[in-house]
């Protein structure tokens, strides 16, 4: 199961396109509420999470997706679910993904350590470790980073080529009138 955690403040795009890409690409993923099951995102748009934190099965857990947006990323980085995720996402070698300012939560739990990645201008200070990139997307080993919001479809893309292959994100990618 790969979850995305959404937390009071996340930015909105950046959470609901990846949703939408590995669900359309047939990944199965849930959206976690951390502090509840509804959810404000940075925009003031309630989002209602598929589970809240408490239902989290670390056992099948296959990945961690975090969105940026403030304070979204500052809650994201404070929640010891979140912490738990990534741990047990890192031990299984599974996917690790953030967006915007949220791969700083990655840094400051030593995931970025000689890994590329990219994140929004501002943050790179917070991405311990990493080797810094100014694409809109990378993926580098399980890792995955995104730059911002603009670059939510890329990132979502990046995402379901690493967990379903490239014919299959090539797929959705056209489907989606991409180019």
């Amino acid at each position: 199961m790969i979850y995305v955690f959404l937390a009071n403040g996340f930015e909105e795009v950046e959470a609901l396109t990846p949703v939408d890409v590995l669900r359309r690409g047939g990944v199965d993923v849930k959206t976690v509420g951390i502090g509840g099951k509804t959810v404000t995102g940075s925009h003031h748009i309630p989002v209602t999470a598929d589970l809240s934190e408490d239902e989290v099965d670390f056992a099948a857990l296959s990945g961690v997706v975090l969105p940026g947006g403030m304070p979204g990323t500052k809650n994201l980085d404070a929640s010891e679910t979140v912490k738990k995720a990534l741990a047990a996402a890192n031990e299984k070698g599974a996917l690790i993904a953030a967006i915007c300012a949220a791969p700083s939560v990655l840094g400051h739990n030593g995931l970025l350590k000689g890994k590329r990645a990219t994140c929004f201008p501002g943050f790179e200070s917070e991405l311990t470790g990493a080797t810094l990139c100014d694409d809109l997307a990378v993926t580098d080993g399980n890792v995955v980073t995104g730059k911002g919001a603009g670059a939510a479809l890329p990132f979502a893309l990046a995402l379901l080529a690493y967990l379903k292959g490239a014919d299959v994100a090539d797929t959705v990618k056209s489907a989606l009138q991409c180019e």
